[in-house]
């Protein structure tokens, strides 16, 4: 991700923007810089589907609420609008929204959501790694919005961050199986 400017855009300017620009992927800070998200390699889209295929099942099975791809992203509460590259909200929560409010940026914070480290291509092609600090600022931002449970998924450095409301981040070591604990009961993740 590449931050383009260091103007401030409120989120009116943010959207209209993105209307603008239908074809750009962008988030907006809390502070209202606006970052260009860089597409992923062939590897890193391949697995970033293989996450949303399993909560996709997982959540077909269970009717509990509602999955999003990297391509939606949330208004949160703390101020900025981002988009993970797997996201969850609660059914009872997304129904709670007017339908302009789903059509738009869900003015909503996901109760789960998933960051995987993937390697992006920059605008010379060169392919490396998306910086940790970028993700770990959104899952920040997540948490502080009150995300009930984040997965940064780091396959470079061979780790999970695990992050949980009122709680510190907890690193474990790949490969492990993941729990979605009361956030996403019975679902499981082999990474």
């Amino acid at each position: 991700m590449v931050q383009t400017s260091a103007k401030y855009l409120t989120q009116e300017e943010f959207e209209r923007l993105c209307s603008d620009y239908p074809d750009r992927m962008m988030e907006r800070t809390a502070q209202g810089e606006i970052i260009d998200v860089s597409p992923v390699g062939g590897e890193g889209s391949s697995r970033e589907a293989d996450l949303i295929a399993d909560v996709i099942i997982w959540n077909r099975q269970t009717k509990l609420g509602k999955v999003f791809s990297s391509q939606g992203a949330f208004r949160l509460p703390f101020g900025s609008t981002r988009a993970a590259d797997v996201a969850w909200v609660r059914q009872d929560r997304w129904d709670a929204l007017t339908p302009e409010e789903q059509i738009r940026f869900p003015p909503i914070c996901p109760d789960f959501v998933i960051e995987l480290r993937s390697q992006s291509i920059s605008a010379s092609g060169v392919v490396k790694p998306q910086p940790l600090y970028e993700l770990r600022t959104k899952m920040t931002e997540y948490v502080a919005s009150g995300l009930r449970l984040g997965w940064l998924i780091n396959p470079q450095d061979q780790q999970v961050e695990i992050y949980r409301i009122g709680q510190a981040v907890e690193i474990v070591a790949m490969p492990t199986i993941l729990s979605g604990e009361k956030v996403l009961p019975g679902f499981e993740l082999q990474v």
